[in-house]
């Protein structure tokens, strides 16, 4: 009779790729641990892109406040670092593993600049949701791949393969197809595509500024991400001024509803919690295949879209966005094959071993 393992022995074996000789039953529950993740991030993800497309977009609510709708989803995600910090203080034993948040303006100061990325990124991402829909919204942020391309030789002076960069213009080419179909279709807003074009920038700009400032909250991403979502907070303030989306909220009819303030709440907690199940996927598979587990749920996604949206593509509408993923695929799996390669060899052979094991 195997021996009972222990949860944390499971556990070590999920992050590690290891694997006791002769336990089968530790194999099957580190994959089933592994799918399970994968489903989550799936379910956290789809479902957070159709709840903002909801909030930002919908004949129900008619609210055209999309940078309140972002401001309340970061005061919210500030509320639960908050509130998380205090119970991993609170609660004996370190049931909850989470570290200390707290108001420092030295810090804040320091996260700055990588705080006005953020807010562009993520008021661009839903402004290019509210214009576009969730059918065509995969195709028209689809750009951060490029910028990220174009960034590393601007900025670090690195250069890109050819295999990579092949990637790239697949991706450009499904993403100017993309923009003749849906144009051809009488559904193109260039609005949606603008905010997009500009998401993607703000994504590449974000990662960039993201490695420059972890050192201030101790390579914290959970406190990097306290800390942006403050400065954010109190960024929005005078831009809800200047474009006049607090008196907008003044006369919206649904303003004291607790059904409005409950779908902008779980927007918040699906805001915050997809950096949660993010890091988790990351941590019990790999970069890699979270990148690629990215690319399939963005398939899954404008699948879902069209279906639940009622709508009919053309055959050229669908072959863009193969184009985008395929092109976002391979780009991911050279640089995967790139970053292996450069590795140790003894580092190479784990990483083989992690990323061919089943489950992954």
């Amino acid at each position: 009779m195997h021996r009972a393992l222990k949860r944390s022995g499971i556990l070590r074996m999920a992050l590690s790729g290891e694997q006791e000789k002769g336990a089968g039953e530790a194999f099957v529950v580190r994959a089933v641990k592994i799918a399970l993740v994968v489903l989550l991030y799936w379910f956290i993800s789809i479902t957070m892109v159709f709840l903002n497309k909801y909030l930002l977009d919908s004949p129900v609510l008619r609210l055209d406040a999309p940078l309140f709708v972002t401001f309340f989803q970061c005061l919210v995600t500030v509320l639960l670092c908050k509130g998380l910090s205090l119970l991993a203080l609170l609660l004996p034993g370190g049931s909850v593993d989470f570290p200390s948040v707290r108001f420092d303006l030295k810090v804040l100061r320091s996260v700055l600049p990588l705080s006005v990325v953020f807010i562009g990124m993520i008021t661009f991402n839903n402004l290019c949701l509210k214009y576009l829909g969730v059918a065509f919204y995969t195709v028209g942020r689809c750009l951060s791949t490029v910028f990220n391309v174009l960034l590393s030789y601007v900025l670090l002076k690195q250069t890109t393969s050819p295999s990579a960069l092949l990637s790239c213009g697949v991706i450009l080419g499904g993403f100017w197809l993309g923009i003749d179909q849906e144009g051809a279709e009488g559904t193109l807003s260039w609005t949606g595509i603008f905010f997009g074009v500009l998401a993607s920038l703000c994504v590449s700009l974000n990662a960039i500024y993201t490695k420059k400032v972890l050192p201030a909250v101790d390579g914290s991403i959970w406190r990097l991400t306290f800390y942006n979502n403050v400065n954010a907070c109190f960024l929005f303030l005078p831009l809800l001024l200047v474009f006049g989306e607090l008196s907008t909220l003044s006369a919206f009819d649904k303003l004291y509803s607790s059904y409005f303030w409950g779908m902008m709440t779980l927007g918040g907690i699906f805001g915050f919690a997809i950096g949660y199940v993010t890091g988790l996927q990351i941590k019990f598979t790999s970069p890699l295949t979270h990148n690629i587990s990215g690319t399939a749920k963005a398939c899954a996604q404008t699948v879902l879209a069209v279906s639940y949206y009622q709508q009919t593509k053309s055959f050229l509408w669908w072959t863009s966005n193969v184009m985008v993923l395929g092109g976002s695929f391979c780009y991911t799996w050279v640089k995967g094959l790139e970053m292996k390669n450069t590795q140790d060899p003894d580092e190479a052979a784990n990483s083989n071993e992690e990323k061919s094991s089943p489950g992954v």
